[in-house]
C-alpha cells in the first residue's frame, strides 16, 4: 500500500513546493476530507424492482451461508448457529435500496449507518469464501448492470494518476500516524515470535533487502517511498538510495525523516515518475506499488524495472494478490474500493505477473515468500489502533462516514487474507543466466 510514482511530466523532477494539482483541480482531497465533507454517499436507489431484487439476494444469501441477519425487532434470520457472524439492520428499507444500487451499495450502506457488525472480519471472510454463490447463476448475467466500468479519469495518465495518488496518500500525514508503527511502514510486515508491529515491518524490509543482496554501496533504486522507511535502512547498510515518489506529503515526511536520521546524504529522495527515470541500479525495490498502476500499465512498470537494472542486478517486488479468475472478473470494474478508497488501482494474480514479466521483460521469478496471514494480523493491528484513535480522527477533520469507510476497509482487507481470497507475496526478479 505503499505510494505509487506514476504520472508527472517526463524527464523532471518535481519541486515539492508544487501543487500536484493541474489549473482548475483540487489540490488534494485532503482539503475537502479535513473539511468534513468527504465522502458524499449517493441517495439511497427508488426502483422498487432492484430492491425487492436486493431484499431476496440478501435473504437467499442468509439460508445458505453461516451467518445471520438481525432485524431492528431483535429478530433474526439465516442459519448461522452461535457464534456465526451477524449482519444487524438499523435501517432495512435504506439497506435493500442501496445495495439495489450495485455492488458498491453493500458498502455504501455500512458507511451511511444502515448496518452494523459486531464482527466486520468475521462477516467478510464468510463472504469471501462463499464468493462465487452470493449471486445465483441467472442473475449473473447482470453484472455488467450492477458493475459500473472504470471513469476514464481515473487511467494511470500523468493527470490521472496524479489525482489517484492524492485521493490516497495525501489525506493527512497525521491520519496516518494514528494507525502505523513509527516507522510509518504501510504494507504487510512479517512477523517473527515476539514481534511488536514495528519490529515486524523492520523484519519484512529486511528480508526484502537481504534476498536482493542490498549492503554496502549497492545501488538502489526504490519505487515508491511511501513515507521512508525502507530507503532509511538500505541506506543505514551503506547503499546508495534512489528513492521515487509523487505523494507531495509522504515525501516532506521521508525527507524529514532521513535528516533526523542523519542519512540525508545517502538517499536521494525525488518526486518523480518511474518511467521517467534514467540509470543502472544494482537492486530495484517496490514494495506494494504495483496495486495501483492499472493493469494496462504492468507492462510499463516491469520494463521499467528491466530497463533499469544493471547486468546481474535483481529486483525485490512485494505485491498483492488475487486469484487470476477473479482477477479477470474485476478487472474492468469500479468497486467501492476504486471509488472510495483505491482509485485506479487493480490487484495482479501471480499469473498475471509472471505472463506480463515472459511477454515484455527479461526478468524471471527466482524466489517467491506468500505471506498472506502475516498481512491479515497487520491490518487487524491497524483497525484495532485505528479504534482507539477514533476522537483524534474526528478532531483532524475527518467525518463519521470517513471513519466507518475506513474501518470497512481495513475489516474488508483483513478478511481477504484470513480467507485466503488475498494473498502477498515477496518476489526477487533476475535474468536467467544464458
Amino acid at each position: 500500500m505503499t505510494a505509487q510514482s506514476t504520472g508527472r511530466d517526463a524527464g523532471t523532477a518535481v519541486s515539492p513546493s508544487r501543487s500536484l494539482a493541474g489549473p482548475g483541480e483540487s489540490p488534494s482531497r485532503s482539503a475537502a476530507a479535513t473539511a468534513g465533507t468527504w465522502p458524499r454517499l449517493p441517495a439511497p436507489g427508488t426502483s422498487r424492482v432492484r430492491t425487492a431484487i436486493a431484499r431476496a439476494l440478501i435473504s437467499a444469501m442468509a439460508a445458505r451461508l453461516p451467518i445471520r441477519i438481525g432485524l431492528p425487532d431483535g429478530s433474526s434470520m439465516g442459519r448461522g448457529g452461535p457464534g456465526a457472524p451477524v449482519l444487524v439492520l438499523n435501517d432495512p428499507e435504506a439497506f435493500y435500496a442501496r445495495v439495489g444500487t450495485g455492488t458498491a451499495g453493500f458498502a455504501e450502506s455500512y458507511m451511511a449507518g444502515d448496518w452494523d457488525s459486531a464482527d466486520l472480519p468475521g462477516l467478510f471472510a464468510v463472504l469471501a469464501a462463499h464468493i462465487t454463490e452470493l449471486v445465483p447463476a441467472p442473475l449473473r448475467g447482470l453484472r455488467r448492470i450492477y458493475i459500473p466500468g472504470r471513469p476514464a479519469e481515473e487511467d494511470g495518465t500523468v493527470t490521472g494518476a496524479r489525482r489517484n495518488i492524492e485521493r490516497h496518500y495525501d489525506l493527512s500525514n497525521d491520519f496516518f500516524r494514528l494507525f502505523l508503527d513509527p516507522t510509518m511502514t504501510y504494507s504487510s510486515a512479517y512477523f517473527g515470535p515476539g514481534d511488536t508491529l514495528e519490529r515486524a515491518q523492520q523484519r519484512k524490509i529486511d528480508r526484502l533487502l537481504d534476498a536482493t543482496g542490498t549492503g554496502q554501496g549497492t545501488r538502489l533504486l526504490e519505487i515508491g517511498t511511501g513515507w521512508g522507511e525502507l530507503a532509511l535502512r538500505a541506506a543505514a547498510r551503506g547503499a546508495e538510495v534512489t528513492t521515487l515518489t509523487i505523494s507531495t506529503q509522504q515525501w516532506e515526511l521521508a525527507r524529514d525523516r532521513a535528516q533526523a536520521a542523519g542519512l540525508a546524504d545517502r538517499i536521494d529522495l525525488q518526486l518523480r515518475d518511474y518511467r521517467e527515470v534514467r540509470g543502472s541500479y544494482d537492486v530495484v525495490a517496490s514494495v506494494e506499488m504495483i496495486e495501483a498502476v492499472g493493469a494496462s500499465y504492468w507492462p510499463d512498470y516491469f520494463r521499467a524495472i528491466d530497463r533499469l537494472l544493471a547486468p546481474g542486478g535483481r529486483a525485490g517486488i512485494q505485491a498483492i494478490t488475487m486469484p487470476h479468475d477473479r482477477m479477470l472478473a474485476t478487472v474492468n470494474g469500479q468497486t467501492w474500493i476504486h471509488t472510495y478508497i483505491f482509485p485506479g488501482g487493480q490487484i495482479p494474480s501471480i499469473r498475471a505477473i509472471t505472463e506480463t514479466l515472459a511477454r515484455h521483460t527479461s526478468l524471471r521469478v527466482t524466489s517467491d515468500l506468500a505471506m498472506g496471514q502475516h498481512y491479515a494480523r497487520t491490518l487487524a493491528e491497524w483497525r484495532t489502533r485505528l479504534a482507539a484513535a477514533e476522537d483524534d480522527v474526528a478532531a483532524l477533520g475527518f467525518s463519521r462516514q470517513f471513519r466507518r469507510m475506513w474501518d470497512l476497509y481495513l475489516a474488508y482487507s483483513q478478511a481477504g487474507f484470513e480467507s485466503g481470497y488475498l494473498d502477498v507475496h515477496q518476489l526477487v526478479l533476475e535474468r536467467p543466466w544464458r
